[in-house]
């Protein structure tokens, strides 16, 4: 055999296939007849993996045409192909969580090990490209995005220097958990605003809005003898310079907290919580809900025209089919 097909081999986690099936999934909650023209009540999820400790960090990758996802705990970036096979794309990864798409078809990744931004062919080792605010280290980015203008946004929670599973245990630098922009052109990083926990961010379609989650319900956190319980995705208006104003909250889980999400181009947000996927309206109402069968982390869409929508929840990685 040669080389190649060894490394390649070796490199293979499920073999091409067909996916498998929930048994006693309950189907999908409409709540509001808006929803049945975007996913039918009887939609099923396929699973398409079981075997990953915590996924993370779903992002379709058009030029490769793949799902990517991270396992934080095995320290493997992975590959969901259209043919079913699951490859690992990079492994013996720094405990790498959110990944995006960047302007130039590059991969964007959040890197608790590092505690660093990196980006890579999504193939190659990364190279960090984010590593200090303010001459000081970051504390473990989670979780990122690519506006419109090509800047990379990213959240900077504790999380993956509070948990070693997540990353190592050591001190902060820094005396904020906040949002960043990265301008890769100028090389310029700003801090765009602070939070508890801050997790995920999406940007609507038109880029005037800005999504972000924030978690510290997930750390049951106590800062300054004070139980910090934010389980919520705020909301804020988007200047042409990037700059935040008129902060507001969009929405808050009644189960869990809402980890990651994906803003559709309705505008409505798909969201991750304790028991599963809910989604809302642009106006914060709520449309229905797809129950799944371990705790979400995140979702994206992709497959041709953007049919599909894909979650990692802890072990699994699933997709639903949507009508439009």
């Amino acid at each position: 055999m040669s080389q190649d097909r060894t490394l390649a081999l070796g490199r293979l986690l499920r073999r091409p296939g067909r996916p498998g099936k929930i048994d006693g999934f309950t189907g999908v909650e409409v709540h509001d007849p808006r929803l049945a023209a975007v996913i039918s009540p009887e939609a099923e999820w396929d699973v398409l993996y079981t075997f990953t400790l915590h996924g993370e960090g779903t992002v379709w990758d058009p030029p490769r045409d793949r799902l990517i996802w991270s396992d934080v705990p095995n320290r493997r970036l992975l590959a969901w192909y259209p043919d079913g096979r699951v490859e690992v794309a990079i492994d013996n990864t720094q405990f790498m969580n959110g990944n995006a798409l960047g302007a130039d078809g590059y991969l964007v990744h959040c890197e608790h090990g590092r505690r660093c931004v990196s980006r890579s062919d999504g193939d190659g080792q990364p190279e960090p490209i984010v590593t200090h605010y303010d001459g000081k280290r970051l504390n473990s980015p989670n979780d990122v995005t690519v506006a419109a203008d090509g800047a990379i946004w990213f959240t900077d929670p504790t999380f993956g220097i509070l948990m070693p599973n997540q990353g190592s245990l050591v001190d902060p630098d820094l005396d904020h958990r906040s949002v960043y922009r990265f301008d890769p052109r100028a090389g310029s990083l700003r801090r765009m605003a602070d939070f508890e926990q801050p997790n995920d961010l999406f940007f609507s379609p038109d880029g005037r809005r800005l999504y972000v989650s924030d978690t510290a319900r997930s750390l049951g956190e106590i800062i300054g003898g004070h139980e910090r319980d934010t389980h919520e995705i705020l909301v804020f208006d988007v200047a042409a310079d990037g700059t935040l104003s008129n902060q507001r909250l969009f929405c808050r889980a009644d189960h869990g907290y809402p980890d990651g999400f994906a803003v559709d181009e309705r505008g409505w947000v798909w969201t991750t919580a304790g028991d599963g996927i809910h989604i809302y309206a642009s106006d914060g109402i709520g449309l229905g809900f797809i129950p799944t069968p371990d705790t979400p982390s995140n979702c994206a869409f992709g497959g041709p025209a953007q049919r599909r929508l894909f979650v990692a929840a802890t072990s699994y990685l699933l997709s639903i089919e949507l009508i439009a």
